[in-house]
């Protein structure tokens, strides 16, 4: 199963690089072959077939419009553990057999859970897909959850957070900048979810969760590869078809964010730490959340700030200044609710941390005074579009894509009407975005220092 940072750094490289790879420059010359469809199931599951007959492989990609951020409260962690769950034995399926199928085929697979979805994945062969979309149907909603299987698991994943969070500083500090940054919103709650009540997790909460979650009409298929719409068509109403609709789900309405009007500050001092380095976040609006404009203005101001070798903050602080070893910037635009725009940093030689967070604070500050120059502007437009030219080559990628916006609120036409919509951004609207939300006396900051730095 994949951790939270590794999905972290997959959603942050899928956001940055993908929508454009459906440009109208791109689209123009792209053959029939590399449309993209959508359709629905009687049963109201959404399949979105993403053609690419370059290579003989499919990713056959399930989404489940469930992550953390929909746990009943004390039960964090459920929605991670029932990723882990679905590898279990089914009333077809002895455990391990899935995976064991794959495997002998060359194929591979795996999930992650984020705060607003869970996603099943495997690449094979096409010949494979329709055992695939078999083993995956079955899981859906034929697990066999004994205690005894509730038991082995929920070892598992606690000893998953022992080794992954809790033995490692950075990881722990992420956790509660979360908790400080967010007063009341559930991505506050860590995916893997808190310890003492990860121990409590059993049989009645795993069965709960799966029969109202686990359902086909909560569900996104998303198949890219070497494949065509009618075929994925037969195959998923042969399969997927044959699973009842559930109830109708609520809207997913979570508890609203307050005001933020502090700045607030987590520091952790630890002795496996060598360099000191922080980062600053502010609450953001996401694709979802957001004002027409406001997420591609803030995608964009990312970019420009601290995208990369190019950026402001690595060109000033790291190679002309040289006081950083690192220095960046980051945007989480693909969130149900509003989400985080992030910068940060860590000093180089003789310089001390402070120097860092007071370059970089200068930097936005800059942007927030001055603005971005429309040269900076069309440069990282560009760069945007060569980066989808290449995205386009991993299906992972695309179905990525296509997948965490279907599962957060978004369609198919959204994701295709992005470069547009970027191409529209102004210099005006990234100085706006940056002046609007990037305030420090509303930021939290958090500081990794060296065991013996403590009380600086």
């Amino acid at each position: 199963m994949t951790s939270k940072a590794e999905w972290l750094r997959a959603t942050l490289l899928a956001t940055s690089l993908a929508f454009t790879v459906t440009s109208p420059a791109l689209a123009e010359s792209a053959p029939d072959a590399f449309k993209v469809t959508d359709f629905l199931l009687d049963n109201g599951m959404e399949v979105v077939v993403i053609p690419d007959h370059r290579a003989p492989i499919v990713t056959h990609m399930v989404w489940y419009k469930i992550g953390s951020a929909d746990e009943p409260p004390g039960k964090s962690g459920i929605a991670h553990f029932f990723e882990h769950l679905m590898f279990k034995a089914t009333t077809h399926h002895a455990a391990g057999e899935f995976d064991r199928a794959i495997s002998d085929i060359g194929g591979s697979n795996n999930a992650f859970t984020s705060y607003d979805y869970t996603a099943f994945h495997e690449t094979v062969a096409p010949s494979a897909l329709e055992l695939m979309m078999s083993f995956e149907a079955d899981r859906m909603r034929n697990l066999i959850l004994t205690d005894d299987v509730i038991k082995t698991e929920r070892d598992v994943i606690l000893e998953e957070r022992r080794s992954r969070i809790d033995n490692n500083p950075e990881a722990v500090l992420d956790e509660e900048v979360d908790a400080t940054l967010w007063q009341n919103q559930p991505y506050r709650i860590p995916v893997i979810g808190w310890m003492q009540e990860m121990q409590q997790l059993n049989r009645t909460d795993a069965t709960a969760f799966y029969d109202k979650y686990y359902r086909p009409n909560n569900a996104v298929l998303i198949v890219a590869g070497d494949v065509e719409p009618d075929t994925v068509r037969a195959l998923a109403e042969k399969t997927y078809g044959k699973v009842a609709r559930g109830p109708d789900l609520p809207p997913r309405i979570r508890p609203v964010e307050p005001e933020q009007n502090t700045k607030r500050t987590v520091t952790l001092s630890d002795a496996r730490v060598s360099v000191p380095s922080f980062s600053t976040q502010w609450v953001v609006p996401s694709y979802h959340s957001g004002k027409p404009g406001e997420a591609e203005a803030l995608d964009l101001l990312a970019e420009i700030l601290g995208g990369g070798n190019r950026s402001r903050l690595y060109q000033a602080l790291v190679v002309q200044q040289g006081i950083a070893s690192s220095a960046g910037a980051y945007f989480q635009g693909t969130m149900l609710d509003d989400t985080n725009f992030t910068v940060y940093g860590a000093p180089r030689g003789d310089a001390k941390i402070s120097d860092v967070e007071a370059a970089v604070d200068a930097e936005v500050a800059r942007i927030v005074r001055d603005g971005v120059t429309a040269d900076e502007l069309d440069k990282a437009k560009d760069r945007y579009v060569r980066s989808m030219i290449f995205a386009r080559d991993k299906q992972d990628s695309m179905a990525n894509i296509y997948g965490s916006t279907l599962a957060t609120g978004g369609n198919v036409q959204d994701v295709q009407q992005w470069p547009d919509r970027i191409r529209k951004v102004t210099s005006d609207e990234v100085k706006a975005v940056a002046a609007r939300y990037l305030v420090l006396a509303r930021s939290t900051t958090g500081y990794l220092l060296p065991q013996q730095q403590a009380g600086n």
